[in-house]
């Protein structure tokens, strides 16, 4: 990454156009921005949820994600740059599978609520999915490694798995179960 923004209030952007990290200037609409917009704000949406609550763990981890998301947006930035490592999508397989383990299986669907922690890892969650999608965008037309799109799918699996987490983290007093959406079919064919 060449240059430190040393001046945040640029104008050059003034014309629609921004500037890439290889120097390049691109539309503020074209595919690679919404990427770099969208893995962004997922990173924001993380920094809101260690405003919580939680367990050590789960803090500690989300920290190490968010790194990395400040990779992959280098890496975005910079077309044909590698900063996220494969090493990144492994620590997310694990950590899936470490609190996969702690949880009791799915039988019903759960609406993305509980404990706020919980929710707002759902809107992580929803954004992460979203970033993805914009990274499959961008891959259709411009060259992007697949670590990118893995990462983020694996993210958005593993904030939903957190927020089962959370939700029985109890550590605002509120803790307990998921919630669980009360289909009319589901019940009718429990009679």
């Amino acid at each position: 990454m060449a240059n430190r923004l040393s001046q945040i209030a640029t104008r050059t952007g003034d014309d629609g156009t921004t500037g890439l990290g290889d120097g390049t200037r691109v539309g503020k609409n074209h595919l690679r921005i919404a990427a770099l917009g969208d893995v962004d704000e997922l990173n924001s949406n993380l920094g809101v949820l260690l405003a919580e609550p939680l367990p050590d763990d789960v803090r500690a981890l989300i920290v190490v994600i968010q790194h990395e998301l400040f990779n992959l947006g280098g890496e975005l930035s910079i077309p044909g740059y590698e900063l996220l490592k494969s090493e990144a999508v492994e620590r997310l397989d694990e950590a899936l599978a470490h609190y996969n383990a702690t949880l009791p299986r799915l039988k019903e669907f759960i609406l993305p609520a509980g404990t706020r922690s919980a929710a707002l890892a759902h809107v992580g969650r929803t954004v992460a999915r979203r970033a993805e999608r914009a990274v499959v965008a961008l891959a259709a037309q411009d060259a992007v490694r697949p670590q990118a799109r893995q990462f983020l799918n694996r993210l958005s699996d593993l904030l939903f798995v957190l927020a089962r987490v959370l939700n029985r983290a109890n550590l605002d007093g509120q803790g307990g179960d998921d919630v669980y959406w009360q289909s009319e079919k589901l019940a009718r064919d429990k009679d």
